[in-house]
């Protein structure tokens, strides 16, 4: 199996995996989003250090099983060979309806077939108000049209 587009990145093929990754994870699609991953990927998110595909798909159902309306924005900030840098927001509430917006930075290492092998995030958030939210498109893919995070001034 390979998930192109395949390393070594250019600028248009990292803009491409990092814009594949985000509508991934906005699908909160967890068994789908871990195919995207070796078998014996590496993870760090925050305190969690999710070892192999199967326990980065167990972390991503208790994320979004807790992370309620969640919708996430990837911007590409740096890429050499197998390597993708970039930084991201996403926003969301807890069940009791408590917004946050977090925002973080990822690096990502891929293996030759297009599958990430290691992902290291580093992670902050803060509470908002829902009127302060800035994604609201419906759930899923963000629209080709909505504004990025550069364009939002995040």
């Amino acid at each position: 199996m390979t998930r192109p587009p395949l390393p070594p990145f250019t600028d248009e093929t990292a803009r491409e995996k990092v814009r594949l990754a985000e509508d991934g994870w906005n699908s909160r699609d967890a068994a789908r989003v871990a195919l995207a991953y070796t078998e014996d990927t590496q993870w760090r998110n925050r305190a969690e250090f999710p070892r192999g595909r199967a326990e980065a798909q167990a972390f991503l159902e208790r994320k979004w099983a807790k992370e309620l309306d969640y919708r996430l924005i990837k911007e590409l900030w740096a890429h050499d060979g197998n390597r993708i840098a970039v930084r991201y927001a996403y926003e969301y509430h807890d069940d009791s309806g408590n917004w946050f917006r977090a925002y973080g930075n990822e690096n990502w290492e891929f293996a030759a077939d297009g599958l990430m092998q290691r992902r290291y995030a580093s992670i902050n958030e803060h509470p908002i108000l829902e009127r302060e939210r800035n994604f609201r498109w419906p759930l899923g893919r963000r629209p080709d049209d909505h504004p990025g995070l550069s364009d939002l001034g995040l």
